[in-house]
């Protein structure tokens, strides 16, 4: 191919030849399901039938009056929004502790990035036993009446119990971004602000932070992402446990919108759950597009 030039035409169909595969794929694996999940979605359909009717937005307008859809929705921004928080600032902290000058920091890399490997449905099964067990045999045995009782049984605390679970799994992996980020920092850049006379924190939000602003657009979109789909530590933590109510109906206290939705379909309410998926995808993709475009006109102004 060197020794005979080819062609600008020759050579885009050669382009296109070789991204065949992965738009093939692409095709098969993503956009044919989803546009039968949007047609799906307008029908009702229950997963058994193979005839459906077609019904048009009527799952769509039922599901935004049903109160444990709503619920899921606002329980899951709200997871969200502490998610955003809790996991970029422990994963930033990590991160200046990691890329420090001290001892075996190597080591503490590796201990942090860890709890990442272990997936979501052992993670649940092993903190529901550690705040079912061990936390409540603590409060017991030191007379704690606020731990005497385990903290995913209670409305008011699961929710911040989750997010507190999905911030020692998910912030090593944000931090090894963020380490990246750092070690990108020419140092003669710190070196020549320290002897400006700039301190540490100082050189924390005037050099590094404005310097990691592509990484905080890679780590926020991740979180938030990862956070509006999260279902497996759902599912096996607290089951969408415990019970509660809103607008005087009973829901589950810490169900999520995926776990809504995967309890819809195992009702056999798969056309439902398919217009739930559909808000959610929509809702999701709104939102990361939104959050993306402020990030990139951050980083433009930093």
């Amino acid at each position: 191919m060197r020794e005979f030039p080819m062609k600008l035409k020759e050579k885009s169909i050669i382009n296109v030849l070789f991204c065949m595969p992965c738009v093939f794929s692409f095709i098969m694996i993503i956009v044919i399901p989803f546009c039968f999940g949007v047609y799906y979605s307008m029908t009702d359909w229950n997963g058994v039938r193979d005839t459906v009717k077609f019904v048009g937005f009527a799952h769509f307008k039922t599901i935004f009056t049903a109160p444990d859809f709503i619920y899921s929705f606002l329980i899951t921004v709200l997871y969200t929004v502490i998610n955003l928080i809790l996991v970029n600032v422990v994963s930033f902290m990590l991160s200046l502790f990691v890329t420090s000058k001290i001892r075996f920091r190597n080591f503490y890399r590796v201990g942090f990035f860890v709890p990442y490997l272990i997936g979501g449905i052992v993670l649940g099964y092993i903190w529901q036993f550690i705040f079912n067990n061990a936390v409540v045999s603590i409060g017991n045995s030191f007379g704690l009446e606020f731990l005497q009782s385990s903290l995913l049984s209670r409305p008011g605390t699961v929710i911040w119990m989750m997010s507190f679970v999905n911030t020692w799994q998910y912030s090593g992996y944000i931090m090894l971004i963020f380490v990246a980020a750092i070690q990108s920092i020419p140092d003669s850049l710190l070196e020549a602000a320290q002897i400006d006379g700039a301190n540490y924190i100082r050189r924390i939000f005037h050099i590094i932070i404005p310097m990691m602003a592509n990484a905080f657009t890679i780590s926020l979109f991740l979180t938030l992402t990862s956070s509006f789909k999260q279902f497996d530590m759902n599912l096996t933590l607290t089951t969408g446990g415990p019970a509660t109510r809103f607008l005087d109906t009973p829901i589950k206290a810490s169900q999520l919108l995926a776990m809504n939705i995967f309890d819809t379909a195992t009702a056999n309410r798969m056309a439902e759950a398919q217009a739930k998926a559909v808000v959610l995808f929509a809702v999701l993709a709104v939102i990361s597009a939104i959050q993306v475009s402020v990030n990139k006109r951050k980083e433009v102004e930093m």
